[in-house]
């Protein structure tokens, strides 16, 4: 009967790994788009606290840092971040924002002079050194401002 239990708990946990939803899988230990918080704040006028509210998230749930440089992520319009040289430690995450600023723990900045992301739907993409898949969220919706990966 104990071998029978055994053999029983091993079959459902193999069937429930086999079921993981995405945000799950994830938390297995894996570097992916955590979250995009695609509508900042107020109106849209451009300003650049209002660009740097509009991010996309990437976190890191492996056991080690992980080197980010040359990844890029890009929305459905083509707008695309290449990563600098950027280490992200075990457990955390990095923001990238849309507008102006200076890279720092947790923060690194697009550059950009205009919003990035759409307020009701895109894509975003995550992408390797040499431009294989790496991970993608979206979205389609204006009843709230980010969206959960």
């Amino acid at each position: 009967m104990r071998r029978f239990r055994t053999v029983a708990a091993g079959v459902a946990a193999l069937a429930a790994a086999a079921t993981l939803a995405p945000s799950q899988a994830h938390a297995a230990g894996n570097v992916y788009i955590y979250k995009i918080h695609y509508d900042s704040p107020g109106s849209d006028r451009g300003g650049n606290s209002s660009l740097n509210a509009e991010y996309v998230q990437i976190k890191n749930t492996t056991g080690a840092k992980f080197q980010m440089q040359g990844y890029t992520v890009r929305d459905t319009a083509g707008h695309t971040y290449t990563f600098p040289s950027y280490r992200i430690s075990p457990g955390k995450t990095v923001k990238v924002h849309t507008g102006k600023g200076t890279k720092s723990p947790g923060h690194l900045y697009m550059g950009r002079g205009w919003y990035v992301w759409n307020n009701d739907k895109d894509t975003a993409t995550l992408r390797k050194p040499g431009g294989s898949f790496r991970d993608s969220c979206a979205y389609n919706s204006t009843r709230v401002d980010y969206k959960m990966c």
